[in-house]
């Protein structure tokens, strides 16, 4: 019995030993593709109803935001594609223009983003605006230093919202592809 068992471990191991196997491939990591996406927030504006009656004049509200995140190397080489998502609210009782631009480090216009919205009540407006292939050119979004914000007032000084905590709000946030290997 013991020589059957013997016998057959041997014949097992035997097999095992000789059995089909694929030649190792150690170049596959060169097949490897890591394209992650990563989503943050660009930025955030609210303006009340109240503030927009005390400026004089159309334009309300102005601000550069310095944004060198675009510029950074392991991004500017690395990004395939994305998204910036952009949603607009207005409670206020004024039709708005928001006018967005993309600046490079010499404060040139590279792309510009326009908004009209109705005096409230409106829909929240949504806008996503691609980059790469399917979209606008990537070089814009690697170019962009800083962008520009303008609010325009197209209404009057005077009148209200009856809607709670009137406010024009603008959001922001993007998503990019890299390939990262």
């Amino acid at each position: 019995m013991k020589e059957v068992r013997f016998l057959l471990l041997a014949l097992v191991g035997l097999l095992l030993v000789t059995s089909c196997s694929e030649e190792q491939d150690f170049d596959q990591i060169d097949d490897l593709t890591v394209t992650p996406s990563y989503e943050a927030s660009i930025f955030y504006v609210k303006a009340q109803e109240t503030l927009i009656n005390r400026v004089e004049g159309l334009n309300f509200y102005t601000q550069e935001f310095n944004f060198d995140a675009f510029e950074e190397p392991f991004f500017a080489e690395r990004v395939l594609s994305g998204v910036i998502t952009y949603e607009l609210e207005n409670t206020t009782s004024k039709p708005i223009e928001i006018r967005l631009e993309f600046l490079d480090e010499a404060e040139n216009v590279l792309d510009t983003e326009v908004f009209s919205m109705d005096a409230a009540p409106t829909a929240i407006l949504l806008r996503e605006v691609a980059y790469g292939t399917s979209g606008k050119s990537l070089d814009i979004i690697k170019a962009t230093s800083e962008i520009k914000l303008t609010a325009i007032n197209l209404g009057d000084n005077s009148s209200s919202s009856s809607l709670p905590d009137p406010a024009i709000v603008l959001r922001s946030s993007a998503q990019f592809t890299l390939d990262i290997r």
